[in-house]
């Protein structure tokens, strides 16, 4: 591609011209340079891509992209100054791949808790009413069954030219709508940036990530950019911070909850063992995942449904929706997500649960919602991530100790902290309670003694890592899952 092509629209100065101005790759990784390529000079924690250029330049690099200029630059190269080179990535993307974003109808979710669950039941739920639909976030990406063959570096949003690269597969694939998780960090890194959604949904907002925004208004004006780019805002209205979320927003939101009179309400909720029930605008709904925080994420599901005018039929005042039966079988065969309160088989008339609780209100959501169909002990078993936000390990150890009967402290992720200071940490929290807690640093011996002390009618709740497949110490993810772990201490048992 044309230099001045890739360059379209982005505000910027051509500092040096060099050999070649045909582009013939775009990269961020000064170890992925081609001859042709355009490096891109970014600024991170530990490492500046402006640092990088004369190697970049001997590997064939046609052009990098700079934030500030320096005295002087290897003469094959044509050298670009931009304000920012972040944000001028996300526009270099999107002309590098022909704006592929624009062909698809595009659904971002954001929040502290849910986003996953949330994409998952909007996925399902729109591809249950006949949508060809990608998904995008912490489990990868994908459409339908298939998962594409796009890694990306980062742990749910991709930076944008993989985002890019991956929304040009789902387009050559027939996509019509993508639903993904948007992270604070994404929107504040300009990962959107270009970007407008169709729809934008808000889950909750409570304490994480405060290592990198600092305040927790930071954090929350940092969600908020997603529905400065949104069409339609779906939010939560019993959440504090839903006003903050809707502060740049320009148009008139669809707002659900379970306390607040709003538009979509659920009342009259039962919870069971597998499942829920409640009624909404008069018509009963049954959703087969546990959990009063699934209420939440099924009623953000049932609103995108709506925005999106998919099978809802909407009376003369256009504000009470209709719900076909199609809406309501298909909420009624919404599957359970990977990692999220997923649900261990066994035979010991007991339950186990694996979930990706790893912030202070995702802990309490799990353990109310395991407490609300246990008729036994509630045994919670947690660890803290290393190198992350230190100030919620003590507010986790204390919920724990609150509403848990018991409590085993082990490691999550350590990093490179000691796992040991990080369950100190954490067991600070533990002690302002009267529940009793034991410590078990390697988490497969945790597991396996959680499952060895359950009675008959308890529940063991294995929080903090979901999902994932790895455990990480130091800097080397080693193979992990807190799922299979717990299958090998059941047969142990049995």
């Amino acid at each position: 591609m044309n230099l001045n092509k890739l360059l379209d629209g982005i505000p910027h100065e051509i500092i040096q011209i060099g050999e070649n101005t045909e582009i013939s790759s775009v990269t961020i990784d000064s170890r992925q340079v081609k001859p042709g390529a355009l490096f891109i000079c970014l600024r991170g924690l530990n490492f500046d891509g402006h640092n990088f250029i004369k190697p970049v330049a001997e590997a064939g690099a046609a052009a990098v992209m700079v934030a500030e200029a320096a005295d002087s630059y290897p003469s094959n190269l044509t050298v670009i100054r931009v304000q920012n080179t972040r944000q001028a990535m996300a526009h270099v993307a999107a002309n590098y791949y022909g704006h592929p974003a624009k062909k698809l109808r595009l659904i971002g979710v954001t929040g502290t808790n849910g986003k996953t669950t949330t994409t998952y039941f909007i996925e399902e739920l729109l591809r249950k009413l006949g949508h060809k639909v990608g998904l995008i976030g912490t489990v990868g990406a994908r459409v339908g069954d298939t998962q594409l063959d796009i890694p990306y570096a980062t742990s749910t949003t991709p930076d944008p030219l993989e985002l890019h690269a991956i929304f040009a597969k789902m387009v050559e694939l027939g996509v019509q709508d993508v639903v993904m998780e948007v992270t604070s960090h994404a929107l504040a890194l300009f990962k959107m940036e270009g970007l407008t959604f169709d729809v934008g949904v808000f889950t909750n907002l409570t304490q994480d990530h405060l290592d990198f925004h600092g305040t927790m208004e930071n954090y929350a004006l940092a969600k908020a950019q997603l529905f400065a780019q949104s069409k339609i805002a779906i939010v939560n209205d019993d959440d504090e911070y839903t006003p903050t979320m809707l502060r740049f927003f320009k148009g008139k939101p669809i707002k659900y909850g379970i306390n607040s009179d709003t538009g979509l309400q659920a009342k009259n909720i039962e919870y069971h063992p597998h499942g829920s029930t409640f009624e909404l605008m008069g018509q009963k709904f049954h959703l087969p995942v546990s959990g009063k925080f699934n209420i939440y994420n099924i009623l953000a599901t049932i609103g995108t449904a709506i925005a999106l005018n998919i099978n809802a039929k909407f009376s003369k005042a256009d504000t009470v929706p209709d719900y076909t039966m199609e809406i309501r079988k298909a909420v009624s065969e919404i599957s359970g997500v990977p990692g999220r309160i997923q649900s261990v088989p066994n035979n010991l008339g007991v339950q186990i649960f694996v979930d990706y609780a790893h912030s202070p209100d995702g802990l309490q959501n799990i353990i109310n919602s395991v407490r609300e169909v246990t008729q036994g002990r509630v045994i919670t078993l947690f660890g803290c991530g290393g190198d992350r936000d230190k100030t919620k390990r003590p507010i986790m150890g204390r919920i724990a100790g609150e509403l848990s009967d018991y409590c085993i402290l082990t490691s999550d992720n350590p990093r490179t902290e000691d796992p040991f200071a990080i369950i100190a940490h954490a067991e600070e929290g533990v002690k302002q309670t009267v529940t009793s807690c034991e410590i078990c640093e390697n988490r497969k011996d945790a597991i396996f003694a959680g499952v060895k002390m359950l009675q008959k009618g308890d529940a063991l709740i294995i929080a903090g890592k979901g999902h994932e497949d790895y455990q990480e110490v130091g800097t080397t993810k080693y193979p992990f899952s807190d799922y299979d772990t717990a299958i090998q201490a059941i047969e142990s048992r049995t």
